[in-house]
């Protein structure tokens, strides 16, 4: 469970359920000596690969992780995977249980929607076959907040290979592609930052980074805080290494810098990891062309599966002449 003492007030429409996190908590804590014997059943290879969603906040990463959900030949973290975020192969046997057609039973349970919706709200998707953030999961693995760096939500890579229990991360990731027999994806912003650490722990996996135009992603992230914190001054999101240079600067600047040195990170960790494991999506040629990705994405993967979705999507790319001149501004004046 997340440390929140520090974190921002909440608006009511995202306010955390205490009961539920207390309720999961105690769940969690329970299950842990199935989950350990079902690890101590799971082979140590990998026979899918994971696939990793990098990229800023707010650049598109929802619908990119809805489309793969809707594909139906990626496994993914849902939200009810998600109440499972201490022992998730448990929850894995215990999802399809409940809504794997192969174990229906005089259709006895049939109450679960299993259509993808394409809509979300700031990450929040509905349903509980829908995609979740999976953020309690990362963060069960990752020590954030520990001395020299306090107020952060990273660490240096060198730290993590000592922190990290990388034998436990492998054996629950791979073990979930086992679980679903299919290659597994999910959202790693969190560790923008931190893409060798990744690409060396895991020997099968795929990096997915997502890119949007600058201006509308910038926009994006202002209107994500003031819908979730009720002001643009409040910090959203993960704080990167630069937050203690950004978290005093006016909201746009804060912004641009936000976008700009995750943006950065990214690009910088991945021209680290081999062509073969990574693919580069920009958001608006993505909504254009959801095939062509679709196609770019099953042979990296050496995957054979007909493309079922949408032809295109509608590019969320509106930003107010006023705002847009603003960022602009921000931007021009660069950051170190």
């Amino acid at each position: 469970m997340p440390n929140t003492s520090t974190q921002p007030t909440r608006t009511q429409a995202f306010q955390r359920n205490t009961d539920l996190e207390s309720l999961l908590q105690l769940l969690n804590g329970s299950l842990q000596s199935a989950e350990a014997e079902l690890l101590a059943k799971t082979a140590p290879n990998a026979d899918f690969p994971i696939i990793f969603l990098m990229g800023p906040l707010r650049s598109g990463t929802t619908l990119f992780m809805q489309w793969l959900a809707s594909s139906g030949i990626f496994a993914y973290p849902t939200n009810l995977l998600s109440r499972f975020y201490g022992a998730p192969i448990t929850g894995a046997y215990i999802q399809q249980l409940l809504t794997d057609e192969r174990y229906n039973f005089r259709n006895e349970i049939l109450d679960f929607q299993h259509s993808i919706a394409f809509e979300s709200e700031n990450g929040k998707t509905k349903g509980a076959l829908s995609p979740n953030e999976f953020w309690y999961f990362w963060r069960r693995f990752l020590p954030f907040g520990s001395a020299p760096f306090e107020e952060l939500d990273w660490l240096p890579d060198e730290t993590l290979c000592n922190v990290v229990d990388t034998e436990r991360l492998k054996a629950e990731l791979y073990g979930l592609t086992r679980a679903f027999e299919k290659p597994f994806a999910l959202k790693s912003m969190i560790l923008n930052y931190n893409i060798p650490f990744l690409d060396h722990v895991f020997e099968k996996a795929l990096f997915i980074q997502t890119r949007r135009d600058p201006i509308a992603n910038i926009a994006s992230i202002l209107a994500a805080r003031k819908r979730q914190l009720g002001s643009e001054s409040e910090w959203y999101s993960f704080k990167i290494p630069e937050y203690p240079q950004l978290k005093d600067l006016p909201p746009i600047e804060q912004a641009c810098g936000q976008w700009f040195y995750n943006d950065r990170a990214v690009t910088s960790g991945l021209s680290k990891v081999d062509e073969s494991r990574k693919l580069v999506v920009q958001y608006e040629d993505f909504c254009q062309n959801p095939t062509r990705y679709f196609n770019s994405l099953t042979e990296k993967l050496a995957l054979r599966a007909p493309y079922t979705g949408p032809s295109r999507f509608d590019v969320s790319d509106t930003v107010p002449a006023a705002l847009r001149q603003e960022i602009q501004a921000a931007l021009a004046q660069g950051f170190p």
